[in-house]
């Protein structure tokens, strides 16, 4: 079965190649701002997915299209990759020495079928307070600048994470034990 990754993420495809030997990338298109957030970060987060998934879905006559989208929350506030490094600033400051969630969603599409799958991973997470110094540092490195939140903790912010409760690779960007039952229950 032809499996299709909707994502340029290369952390999602190196988690995926845990799970499935061989499939195909092809990036979404998808606009995110046609989705209005709702205030419940779940169905958000699956929305997102869905979109991307569907972009490509559209576009293949068979397989199985895997979507997927990471969100932070802090206060009921979505904070998504930032737009500069103030913001990236800006958002650092917020999460130091908090807890916040982490909603990871995943779309999966079975073309041949017409099935489609939706569902969500929320992990918590706690930082340990930051100094601005870090803060500046950290973003000056580049690495916050494509990330939910402005952090990736599977790098260089994993030193700030203090507590996590939950799918640790949901964090990452793709809850592998979520995607590999949703997988294994359409085949």
């Amino acid at each position: 079965m032809k499996v299709i990754l909707a994502s340029a993420s290369e952390r999602r495809q190196e988690l995926l190649k845990r799970i499935v030997d061989d499939f195909e990338i092809r990036v979404s298109s998808f606009d995110e701002d046609v989705i209005p957030f709702n205030g419940k970060p779940h169905e958000y987060v699956m929305e997102l997915a869905l979109g991307k998934a569907n972009n490509i879905a559209e576009k293949c006559s068979d397989g199985v299209i895997i979507g997927c989208d990471t969100i932070v929350t802090l206060d009921n506030e979505v904070l998504g990759k930032p737009k500069s490094e103030k913001d990236a600033v800006e958002m650092l400051e917020k999460l130091s020495g908090r807890s916040h969630e982490v909603y990871s969603g995943i779309a999966v599409i079975q073309k041949e079928k017409g099935e489609v799958l939706k569902d969500y991973c929320v992990t918590q997470v706690e930082f340990s307070e930051i100094s601005r110094e870090e803060i500046l540092e950290y973003v000056k490195s580049g690495d916050p600048m494509d990330k939910a939140g402005a952090y990736g903790i599977q790098g260089k912010a994993g030193v700030f994470v203090q507590k996590i409760e939950g799918d640790y690779y949901s964090v990452v960007g793709l809850p592998l034990n979520k995607l590999y039952k949703m997988l294994k229950s359409i085949k």
